[in-house]
């Protein structure tokens, strides 16, 4: 998404639950370059949301996940220095359990890490992201 959008983008994350773990990637373009973040990107014209996350999981981690259930949604609005817009997404979050494989980072993240909700401040996972996880795990408990 270019930076100054006129409209909102849409968004799609997952959350991939391991157990009582859930898949982290560390974000390489912005916004949010560098900080860790959930597996996920800007749906595309004429796919689904289901197949934007699908998509974007195994583009980003090169992992693919069982059924995916709708756990919430996020507003991440971006402002630069002089209160613009720079970015808006309007994100829908997905849960999946994890089905195998090895999460390797592609795309546009530069880390993947596997991580506890107790693990959560190492990386300084942002507040929402926090949030959606928990929707997740309490849809789809170990």
């Amino acid at each position: 998404m270019p930076p100054y959008p006129t409209r909102p983008q849409v968004g799609i994350g997952v959350v991939l639950l391991r157990g009582d773990e859930v898949l982290l990637v560390r974000r390489g373009k912005p916004p949010a370059m560098g900080a860790w973040a959930l597996p996920g990107g800007s749906q595309e014209l004429g796919e689904t949301a289901e197949d934007a996350a699908r998509r974007e999981l195994r583009e980003e981690t090169g992992l693919a996940c069982g059924p995916l259930v709708l756990a919430g949604h996020v507003d991440s609005i971006h402002h630069d220095p002089h209160g613009r817009i720079q970015f808006h997404y309007t994100i829908l979050d997905f849960a999946a359990r994890y089905t195998g494989g090895e999460a390797k980072a592609g795309d546009d993240v530069t880390e993947t890490a596997w991580a506890r909700p107790e693990e959560f401040d190492d990386y300084a996972l942002w507040d929402e992201a926090r949030r959606i996880i928990r929707a997740a795990m309490s849809l789809l408990p170990p």
